[in-house]
């Protein structure tokens, strides 16, 4: 099976996904940040709780298929004899693909709410997170990569808040600059 040969390289990844989710809630901290009294308790709500269950979901995948490898790598005939193979990879999909999926949908939909009311982000990835974020909630399977628009928008919203408080800086060191 090819599970079997690749399950070193596999393991590797699931260790290293509690780093992602950790960035993750990094990034939830630092727009909730930039929110400041601007912070609408209602869509700041869902936004957090969509972010965790994001998480918990992306977290409970990587257990289940965790577990899975191990107990493949173990004893992978009564695994595939049994169906237990198959019921364990069907678990993973729907706790990923299906719920964790929807969750990223309703975070980058309160996301972009809060970008636009509040204008902490460029009003074009607001816009991009509604566009993409009915295509993570309406595409169930259909198409393979959708579920990577999610962390690609996650980067756009993040390069721009670096990007703006780089030029910050850099303008209020020219800004001392000239008063000397």
């Amino acid at each position: 099976m090819e599970v079997i040969n690749h399950s070193k390289s596999i393991s590797l990844a699931m260790n290293l996904l509690p780093f992602a989710g950790i960035a993750f809630l990094w990034f939830i901290a630092v727009v909730r940040n930039r929110l400041g009294d601007l912070e609408d308790r209602f869509f700041a709500t869902v936004f957090l709780g969509s972010g965790l269950l994001y998480i918990a979901m992306i977290f409970t995948s990587a257990a289940l298929a965790g577990g899975l490898i191990r107990v493949l790598s173990n004893a992978p005939e009564t695994m595939t004899q049994a169906g237990t193979y198959a019921l364990g990879r069907a678990q993973i999909y729907q706790t990923m693909n299906v719920y964790g999926i929807k969750m990223a949908g309703v975070f980058m939909f309160s996301t972009s709410t809060i970008l636009l009311r509040t204008r902490i982000a460029p009003r074009w990835i607001a816009f991009l997170g509604y566009a993409l974020g009915a295509m993570l909630l309406l595409s169930i399977g259909i198409i393979v990569w959708v579920p990577l628009v999610f962390p690609v928008w996650v980067f756009l919203i993040s390069a721009a808040i670096l990007l703006e408080n780089r030029s910050k800086v850099i303008g209020a060191s020219r800004g001392s600059d000239l008063a000397r």
